[in-house]
């Protein structure tokens, strides 16, 4: 398959960028591309417009702020994963990162692309939630930060609004008692069912619409998994309660 014809347009800087998101109609932001391709070459996303954000270099840095590291929104998965002020500030951030998917696939999709996608099924969605992380998103109308809890919506539906750029995303230092495991058919695949202790916070992933917080001692409790090929929703709770489990013994 083949994409739906679209406009390119590759901004040089942040502002160039934020110009183009509020005057064109349907326009697509593409970092990494690890997503948002496949859906354009199976025509499931028809943007008008594509706004390619690889030529801004001030988006592709990791600087620790506030307590916490901000990580730009060119930053590959790969990059942070090996990162030395990640992994010694933030050490199951990396743990997180080397369960997204294969090596391939890490050497060019984005940590904040996959935030943005918001997949209920994500890895780095329920760890920013699990940390009590956030995003930085930029727009013409002015800059604001949204946290994790607020961020994810839906299945593949995010707070950001059409003419927003997420910009960074933020992580706080945290060498506390953590842990994140998940249950997949394959090594790389998305999650039947999985869960990210940090500390106190528990978050659980690929068993409802997005990621959410649970309570460790019923982290199935007001959860409703729809019926898939792969798994009954019975047999996918069956699997979250075996991955929280693990969690908190580690």
């Amino acid at each position: 398959m083949k994409p739906a014809p679209f406009e390119y347009h590759s901004p040089a800087s942040v502002a160039e960028a934020l110009i183009l998101l509020a005057e064109l109609e349907d326009a697509k932001v593409l970092a990494g591309g690890q997503s948002l391709i496949p859906l354009l070459n199976f025509r499931l996303a028809r943007p008008a417009h594509l706004v390619d954000i690889n030529e801004i270099v001030e988006l592709g840095r990791i600087v620790e702020r506030d307590g916490g590291i901000a990580i730009g929104a060119n930053v590959r998965q790969a990059d942070a994963q090996a990162d030395p002020l990640v992994r010694n500030r933030c050490p199951l951030l990396p743990v997180a990162l080397g369960l997204v998917a294969h090596p391939v696939i890490r050497n060019r999709g984005t940590v904040c692309g996959s935030l943005a996608h918001a997949d209920p099924a994500a890895e780095l969605c329920a760890t920013l939630l699990a940390l009590d992380g956030r995003v930085r998103a930029r727009s013409l109308r002015g800059e604001r930060v949204i946290s994790a809890s607020d961020l994810f919506l839906g299945p593949m539906e995010s707070a950001l609004a059409a003419d927003e750029l997420l910009t960074e995303a933020w992580f706080p230092n945290f060498v506390g008692p953590g842990a994140i495991s998940e249950e997949v058919r394959r090594h790389g695949d998305f999650a039947i069912a999985g869960a990210v202790r940090a500390g106190d916070r528990l978050a659980v992933f690929g068993v409802a619409t997005r990621p959410q917080l649970a309570d460790p001692a019923d982290p199935t409790r007001g959860l409703s998994p729809s019926a898939q090929p792969e798994c009954s929703p019975e047999f996918r709770l069956h699997l979250l309660e075996a991955v929280v489990e693990r969690v908190m013994k580690a």
